[in-house]
Formats: C-alpha cells, sequence, structure tokens
C-alpha cells in the first residue's frame, strides 16, 4: 500500500475504490459512496487509515457534482461515469471530512508527520468548503440596534 501524492485518489486504497466503482453497476454506485461516508461520518474512538482514505475520495465525488466543484476524476479516480447524487450526501461527505481530519484518526495523524501536511490539510479544507461553503464575514449591520 501507498501514497504518491495528496489528492483524494493518490493512494492505493481509494484508488481501489475507484476501481470498485468502476467495476459496480450504475445503480449501486451511489449506496456504495454513501455507505463509506456514513462508516466515517459517525463518531468512533478511532477512524482507520483505510476507511479514512476512502472516505476522502467519496467526498472528493460528491463535492465534484456541485456547481463549485471540481472534477474529482484523476488518473486514478473512477473512470465510470456516475449517478447524479442528491444532495444529501453534501453534509454526511462534511461530516466524514470533520473525523478524517479529527485527533481520533490514522489518516490525519500520518499526514502530521509528513512533509506535505499542510497542502493535504488545504486540499481538505478546500473540499469542505465547497460542500459546506463558509460564511462570508458581515461588513456592516443592515440596521441599529
Amino acid at each position: 500500500m501507498g501514497t504518491w501524492d495528496i489528492g483524494p485518489f493518490d493512494n492505493d486504497t481509494a484508488a481501489d475504490f475507484a476501481g470498485d466503482l468502476d467495476e459496480a453497476a450504475l445503480e449501486a454506485r451511489e449506496a456504495m459512496i454513501r455507505s463509506v461516508l456514513k462508516r466515517s461520518a459517525g463518531p468512533a474512538d478511532f477512524l482507520g487509515i483505510y476507511d479514512g482514505e476512502r472516505a476522502v475520495g467519496a467526498a472528493a465525488l460528491v463535492a465534484a457534482q456541485h456547481p463549485d466543484g471540481d472534477p474529482a476524476c484523476s488518473t486514478y479516480g473512477p473512470s465510470e461515469p456516475l449517478p447524479e447524487l442528491p444532495a444529501d450526501p453534501r453534509m454526511l461527505a462534511v461530516d466524514a471530512l470533520d473525523q478524517v481530519v479529527s485527533n481520533r484518526s490514522e489518516l490525519a495523524e500520518l499526514w502530521a508527520e509528513a512533509a506535505n501536511w499542510s497542502k493535504w490539510r488545504q486540499d481538505i479544507t478546500r473540499l469542505r468548503d465547497v460542500l459546506d461553503p463558509p460564511l462570508p464575514p458581515q461588513e456592516e449591520a443592515m440596521f441599529e440596534i
């Protein structure tokens, strides 16, 4: 197993997940993505590296269908088309990404030791911001209290 870059599918686990999606029937792909996100989104004592890597890939696929999202299909991502995903997996993906970067995540633990940790963290934040955009700061009050 290995990781060669910071992208959502730039590791063996997520690339294998993409291959599994390609081999699955079109109607089964949404359930596979949702299952990966559910597995990682819930509170847990510890999120293992493989669940975390699959969750980042699944979240990237959900974000790719958002109007502000970037295509998730790198060389190692799914090559077969995905069904149109409903909006409800977005918050599931946000929750999964929050778990991935938490102090209970083996993936975050390992990336914290890597030289390009900040780039990986920025990429995760970018995905999260597409799925749940931060509120812009309010410039001035509309009326005085």
